[in-house]
């Protein structure tokens, strides 16, 4: 199963080879709840700033390992809230993740002659909707669509129901993959999340 972290934009969007520890230590304040959450945030953030979003992480299996302490932990502060609401309604950009797939488009973008950009989710609870995004600058995307059922309080069902690889010109569609369900919170791209709530 997959582990990964998100906040919801307003993040500013930050390109691939920028200093991310210095702009979440900068942002952070604008996440908070309490001063427990405040710091267990910031212990996070600290954790995975210099990680590109999960790459340098595969290599180092006691980073990895603090990491998702650190995430289990923010989910155990989160445990008694309702995480599948109308606040799970917006767009989310992906920090860092363990999910292999996603993990593997964003180190091979280089194919495209690019980087990849925001990794976002894009999330509408009143449509039951469920948008991944990876951003390949300038004009590159990968879209996949999702329909989401709400299970629980702290749970949602999701299943792919189509996929296109876009260009500046061209478009490929895909054929839809995968269904699961995101626990604790919005996701986004991978199978159990604990997410930063306002």
């Amino acid at each position: 199963m997959a582990t990964c972290f998100a906040v919801p934009i307003p993040f500013k969007p930050q390109s691939p080879n920028s200093n991310h520890c210095k702009a979440h230590r900068s942002q952070t304040s604008r996440i908070i709840c309490s001063s427990i959450t405040t710091e267990a945030k910031r212990d996070l953030l600290n954790l995975i700033c210099d990680q590109d979003r999960g790459l340098k992480t595969q290599k180092d299996p006691v980073k990895r390992k603090a990491i998702i302490k650190a995430i289990g932990a923010m989910a155990v502060l989160g445990s008694d809230m309702i995480t599948t609401g109308d606040s799970l309604s917006a767009t989310w950009r992906m920090l860092w993740t363990t999910e292999k797939e996603q993990l593997f488009i964003i180190e091979k973008a280089y194919l495209f002659g690019t980087q990849a950009g925001d990794v976002l989710q894009v999330i509408d609870v009143e449509k039951r909707s469920l948008n991944n995004v990876i951003t390949f600058p300038p004009h590159g995307v990968f879209f996949v669509r999702s329909d989401i059922e709400i299970f629980s309080r702290q749970r949602v069902n999701f299943r792919f129901t189509s996929a296109v690889l876009r260009g500046r010109n061209w478009e490929i569609p895909l054929p839809p993959f995968g269904q699961g369900c995101y626990m604790n919170g919005p996701p986004p791209l991978g199978l159990d999340f604990w997410p930063l709530m306002n």
